[in-house]
This record gives C-alpha cells, structure tokens and sequence, in this order.
C-alpha cells in the first residue's frame, strides 16, 4: 500500500480509502452488520486505514458500525466523517436552511411520498451538535477529518469554516475537509483558513474537477483530493451486464447510466483495457482505482466495500501506479 500525507498535516493516509456508504445501507439496498464489520477489519488488515463515513449514511447507522469495527483498533484507522446535512426527525436548532432531498427509510422519496426532509443546513451550533453526535456513534473523542458534507447557501461559509478552526484548536478534529463546493465556494473557504482536503466525484467518466480547475487549485495547494465514485456505483467494474436488475430502493434502478443499452457500451469500452490488465497483474477494479489515485501526487480512492473480500481487493490496487503513457492511453479511450 501507498501512502501520503494529509493537507499539512503529519496524518499518513493509504492511497486507497474505504467508504462507507453502502454499509449505512440507504440508497443501497441495506447491509449485514456482521459482514460490514469484516470488510473494515479486511480493510485494516490490508493497509487501508484510511476510512470515511458520514452521519446521512443510513441516518447514523453507518457511523455507528465503523465505530463498532474499531473498538480496539481506533489507533489503526484516519477516520472522516462529515457535517451539514440534517433531517428532519432531528430538529433543526434554528433556522430553516436549504431543501436538499425527500427521504423515505431506504431511498430517495418525493414531496407526497417522503419518512424524512434533509435539509443543507450549516450552522456554528448544528456542526457541533452533528460532530458531538457523531464522537458519540463513533465512539471517538476525535476525528482525523471532519468534512463539510454539501454546501448551504443561506449559511455563511466563512462563519462555518471559522467553526471548523475552533473545533481544530480544541482538539475534536485534527483536519479540515470541503466536499461538493464550486471552485467560487472553495476560494471563500481558503480566504478563512487552510482547507486539508477536497471530496469530489471523479471517475473515467466523471471529470468536472479537473475541467472546473479545482484538481489543479488542490495541487497547487497541497491539499488531498479525496475522490468518490471512482467506479461509478459499479458501472466501470466490469461486471454488470445489460440484463443486471436493481431493488426498487436502490438509486441506480432509475438512473440512465445503469440502462441496459449505457452498461453495453461502457463493457465494450473497458474490454479495450485488456493488455493492461496483463501487464500491470490487476483485475479491471484495481486498474481503474489505480488509474484515479495515479492521476494526481496527493489524490486519494474511496472504495466501497461490503465483503470481506471485495475490501482486500480494492486494497492490492495500492501498490501500484500507473506510467504515464498508460494514463494517456486510458485518457484516451474514456475522453
């Protein structure tokens, strides 16, 4: 496994992360507790100690499970999670923020068909409120990175990330994180204080963070870029197929992307990386999570995992990096 250090801080984080989105089960499909905690002791086991999770990921659930798995092994894990947005079995403590989405227990619903309203809301007494939340779930007295989940435009960004410092200066959180800002909303957070890391979606098929600048803007100021999606919830995995079915409750039941005639012609596409496979020894997973964390010095890989097994593989993509010509070849085929 490769490591590299996080923002500037003395913090070593694996090149390849473990996010837990599907272990909190919403959106997902919903996840064996059991099986969930073997998959972050594999991943531990395997040189991953780099773990993100966040309070939305199953309402809680997510982070209650992370903080299960490491009991006894809080020393051997980064661990991230994130604050900013609220729903609405948990009272806003003031103020009404920015409708983010209906909810219902295990996915998305609409304004008629909803168990929960999430809200975009940032406040100095919600983040710590969310943060004591999540120490509690966590079973934690700290956080290595503590994110700002999605942005809220009634919420002053220089209110909250002067929140964040505070929460940095007493000790409850060691780094700072921004996640799904624009390159206008990053400047204002740097105008404030030192941004450690950004969490964006970047895939082969996802690009906007190199296209909008902010992959350079993160380089050029030392920062990680935390990348998700880098499988595109599967589709660049190799392993769907045109006839793949999904649960009702999982989003990529009604996603384009994941139609049958999309899935065809992105297998067609990433039959063309067959030689590579070979001469690096990986599957196709590990090539594409290798090619993510190769494009940048300090760019990291969140993975998924449920199983045991699928976390020791993401992790063996870590040892490798791709040369350039490989990059472009691939830059190539999926431009």
């Amino acid at each position: 496994m490769q490591y590299i250090t996080l923002g500037k801080t003395d913090i070593s984080v694996s090149v390849v992360a473990l996010g837990t989105w599907g272990i909190g089960g919403w959106m997902w499909g919903g996840a064996e507790e059991s099986e969930s905690i073997r998959a972050i002791h594999s991943a531990l086991d395997n040189g991953i100690n780099f773990i993100d999770t966040a309070p939305l990921y199953g309402f809680g659930y997510s982070e209650e499970v992370v903080g299960k798995a490491l009991a006894g092994r809080r020393d051997s894990a980064v661990l991230a999670t994130k604050c900013g947005i609220w729903w609405e079995k948990e009272p806003k403590p003031e103020g009404d923020g920015e409708l983010h989405v209906y909810s219902t227990a295990g996915a998305l619903g609409n304004a008629e068909n909803y168990e929960r309203i999430l809200y975009r809301y940032l406040r100095p007494t919600s983040i710590r409120a969310e943060l004591e939340a999540s120490l509690r779930r966590l079973q934690t007295d700290c956080v290595d990175l503590y994110q700002v989940h999605c942005q809220d435009a009634t919420a002053s960004i220089a209110e909250t990330m002067e929140t964040l410092l505070e929460l940095k200066k007493e000790g409850k959180i060691r780094a700072i994180g921004v996640s799904n800002v624009t390159p206008e909303q990053l400047a204002e957070y740097q105008k404030v204080g030192y941004v450690d890391v950004l969490q964006e979606r970047f895939s082969l098929i996802d690009r906007d963070v190199q296209k909008n600048g902010m992959a350079k803007t993160a380089e050029e100021n030392g920062m990680n870029l935390l990348t998700y999606s880098p499988l595109a919830h599967g589709l660049l995995t190799g392993k769907l197929s045109p006839d793949t079915t999904f649960a009702p409750d999982d989003f990529r039941s009604s996603d384009p992307r994941f139609a049958p005639d999309s899935i065809a012609a992105m297998n067609a596409k990433l039959a063309q990386l067959q030689p590579l496979l070979v001469k690096y020894g990986l599957s196709l997973v590990q090539l594409v999570i290798a090619w993510t964390f190769s494009t940048g010095p300090k760019t990291n890989v969140l993975c998924g995992a449920r199983s045991a097994k699928h976390a020791s593989e993401n992790a063996m993509a870590g040892s490798v990096r791709l040369a350039q010509e490989d990059l472009d070849l691939i830059n190539g085929l999926f431009s």
